[in-house]
């Protein structure tokens, strides 16, 4: 699934001013997007977060995912260290959307975990598909990367696409009461790691 850049524009923040690149993914017409802060091309290694949006927490605030947290984690660190680049990917609630994902959580209020709770309404645990970064990086000229994430399944996914991860940036933040069993759920059952592990 190729991404076809649309438009770039300036977009202010609270952690600088980064370039805001839109792109839509050729095959079915969903809109991603890339905050670029600084000169990434003659970088030769970028600092980058490959973000899945998270409309509640991101937007509302939600203490039930670290997702918002992690967000605002990466455009901080990404504009204190000069330059980086945050790929923000339509896959909400790891790929099921909006409506099934509080459907989801209303499984969770019930007792069940966030995978339990997929795959009771019939999901996979993880749908996401990160293909689309691939033409998404080449037409910002990043090939090799510093990752920040938690989770080595993306690790692995990007690098099968040919991308040269050559750190992966450990981005713990955003745990609180509320969070506590989702996040343990993400370590024990999707393998995310936290801590020393």
């Amino acid at each position: 699934m190729p991404a076809t850049f649309v438009a770039s524009c300036q977009l202010p923040t609270p952690f600088g001013e980064f370039r805001l690149h839109g792109f839509e993914d050729a095959d079915t017409g969903q809109e991603h997007v890339a905050l670029v802060f600084g000169d990434v091309v003659s970088e030769d290694v970028v600092l980058c977060r490959v973000h899945s949006e998270c409309l509640t927490g991101d937007c509302l605030f939600s203490m039930r995912c670290d997702c918002g947290s992690q967000l605002e984690f990466a455009m901080r660190t990404i504009a204190e260290a000069g330059s980086g680049v945050i790929l923000y990917l339509r896959q909400e609630g790891r790929g099921i959307g909006l409506i099934n994902k509080i459907r989801a959580y209303e499984l969770q209020d019930r007792g069940a975990d966030t995978v339990e709770a997929n795959e009771k309404l019939g999901f996979d645990a993880d749908l996401r598909d990160y293909t689309i970064c691939k033409s998404m990086f080449l037409h910002l000229q990043v090939s090799r990367i510093r990752l920040m994430t938690n989770n080595p399944v993306k690790v692995q996914a990007l690098t099968k696409l040919g991308l040269d991860i050559t750190e992966r940036v450990p981005i713990e933040t955003g745990q609180n009461d509320h969070n506590a069993r989702y996040l343990a759920t993400k370590a024990g059952k999707l393998g995310h790691l936290f801590g020393d592990r």
